[in-house]
């Protein structure tokens, strides 16, 4: 569901990043699994709404991960806003305006970063609720997805026509290609 040729995010940009899925059950107290994917996700900013997004599973929080990401995404001169966390830093040296923000307390992260973390919320209620979950290596797969539906949230008829554009380019998906290197043993 992911177009090649799709146009960077750009302008005025929300980057942050964020571990996807629930809690553990059986373990006391809501503690939660640590065995978490990582999702990096940048939303433009439009006004008081939010523009397009771009989601991706990253192994780590790393200055190459998370600038990485950046640089696939989102157009050079951009502003770029983050939390105050040091591996954004060589952003600035990349050609981005970077401004990050600090938030002290997680609990501000809302505050600091509004449209990026309604996203995450979004995006863990739609796959708690719609997929009951899903496993680590096809959740790219599900980024891509809740990407493309949220894009063209507004254009329900677009989304359609689109994703039979896309289809209609790209040979079936066997089972194998789903699976990966998972054992079916």
């Amino acid at each position: 569901m992911v177009r090649p040729d799709r146009e960077p995010l750009h302008e005025k940009v929300e980057v942050d990043e964020t571990y996807v899925g629930g809690s553990e059950g059986g373990l006391r107290g809501g503690r939660e699994l640590l065995n978490k994917p990582r999702v990096v996700g940048a939303v433009e900013i439009r006004g008081t709404a939010s523009g397009r997004v771009r989601l991706q599973v990253v192994p780590d929080a790393s200055g190459p991960s998370l600038t990485g990401f950046v640089k696939l995404n989102v157009k050079p001169g951009s502003i770029v806003v983050t939390d105050g966390w040091p591996s954004y830093a060589p952003l600035a040296a990349m050609g981005y305006r970077h401004r990050p923000r600090t938030q002290r307390d997680p609990k501000r992260a809302e505050q600091v970063l509004p449209r990026v973390q309604r996203v995450f919320g979004t995006l863990n209620t739609w796959l708690r609720g719609t997929h009951h979950g899903v496993r680590h290596h096809h959740l790219q797969a599900y980024l891509d997805e809740f990407t493309f539906r949220f894009n063209r949230r507004r254009t329900p008829m677009a989304a359609f026509h689109t994703l039979l554009a896309l289809g209609s380019q790209r040979p079936p998906t066997t089972d194998t290609q789903l699976d990966g290197v998972e054992s079916t043993g």
